[in-house]
Parts: C-alpha cells; structure tokens; sequence
C-alpha cells in the first residue's frame, strides 16, 4: 500500500481535505504530522503541505512555517527523492523554504480570488501529471489572496527550458508572470501549486481533475 503523510501547521485549513482526497482517489494510507514533529513516518510515498494560513500568514505568506521543526525532515526526504507536494499555502512554503524558486505575491487585483479555473497542463510528463495522458486542460479551484508567482527573469528562462512549469492558467486570475500556475524543481519530485487538486478530486465536486494528480504521483512510486 502506497503511503502519504499531509503536514499541519498552525493555521491549515485545508489538511483533512487533502487526507481525504488522497485517501478516495487512491486508496493510500495517509498520516498527519504535526509541524513540531522532528521525524516523519517511514516509508512515505508523498509528503502534503496544505493550504490555508500557517502562522495566519504573518510576516509573509509561508514564511514562518518555513522554519517549522517538521521542515528539516521534509528536506531530507525530498532529497532522497519522495515526492513532495506543497498546495497553495503550501507552495508559499516551498518558496520560503528555498525548495522551490520564485515567491507568491498579492494578487494583483489586490483581492482573494476563490473560483473554478481552467488550466493547461504545461508538461504532462512529470510524476505529478503523467497520469492525464496528453490531455491538454484540467479543472480545479483557487482561493488565495497571494498566488500572483513571480521570479526574475533569469529564473523564468530556467523553469521555461527545463520543462520546470507544470501548469497554467487558461485565463490568468492572479496575474502570475507567463500564467504560471504551478512549478516543479529541477529533479521533478517537488511541486508546488495555487489550485487545489484537493477541492477537484471528484465530479460531485464541479471536477475530479485533481484526483489523477494524486493517483499520477502514487503511481510512480
């Protein structure tokens, strides 16, 4: 049986809906890890930083939850190659963290934004997107008030050439350099993403496009 492990901080919110996605689409046996941990279970297949507000986003976005005791570990592990997944305020803490590269900044509207987006799926050969065998559009939701991504130009030169963006937005809601929706770093086992495959994971849902992202990346393992 695959294994899963959803991170939480103080301030998630979107915990129990990833433990629940992943479980119903995949069947996997997930376990919740406090961000105080300093050890995480064995044998993970996937590691979850959820969305929601760690730390209720003082300082910046992600920024104390980089430095959570639980951060050291989920380094390791993505070092060793398991997969890590970091979902709205989870991919702010990737950032943070420097597992990923970029920031998120206020959206530039200036408002939240919580609605169903499309996106195009921008390298479906990951570990995270094989599983949508070519197709081209997915569904899912957002709901952020900082998913607007930015990095310099440099940086975008990079993720661009090396097959780096994973997705993005059909129609751009945050105003994110390129449409950039989602990232994966240069080894592809860490993903970070605004939309919330964990709020898409069943048609009941408007969508069960986010489901083929957890079943995708479990089946790699």
């Amino acid at each position: 049986m695959t294994k899963a492990a959803v991170v939480v901080f103080p301030g998630s919110n979107c915990d129990r809906d990833c433990r629940v996605a992943i479980e119903r689409s995949t069947g996997a046996k997930v376990e919740m890890v406090w961000h105080a941990e300093t050890e995480l279970p064995q044998g993970l297949d996937l590691i979850v930083l959820p969305g929601g507000f760690s730390y209720g986003d003082y300082l910046r976005c992600g920024a104390m939850a980089a430095h959570s005791p639980v951060m050291a570990e989920v380094r390791k592990a993505a070092d060793r190659g398991v997969a890590v997944a970091g979902i709205c305020n989870g991919f702010q803490v990737l950032c943070e963290a420097h597992m990923l590269p970029g920031a998120l900044l206020r959206n530039a509207s200036l408002k939240y934004i919580c609605k169903p987006v499309a996106l195009e799926v921008a390298n479906g050969q990951t570990r995270f997107t094989a599983g949508y065998q070519g197709r081209r559009e997915v569904k899912m939701t957002v709901g952020n008030g900082e998913g607007n991504f930015f990095a310099d130009q440099a940086t975008l030169e990079r993720l661009e050439g090396e097959g780096q963006v994973v997705f993005r937005y059909v129609e751009n809601p945050n105003g994110s350099v390129a449409g950039i929706a989602g990232i994966v770093n240069d080894r592809g086992n860490v993903l970070g993403m605004m939309p919330h495959p964990d709020r898409a994971f069943e048609a009941e849902l408007g969508s069960s496009d986010g489901a083929v992202l957890f079943q995708s990346v479990l089946a790699s393992a």
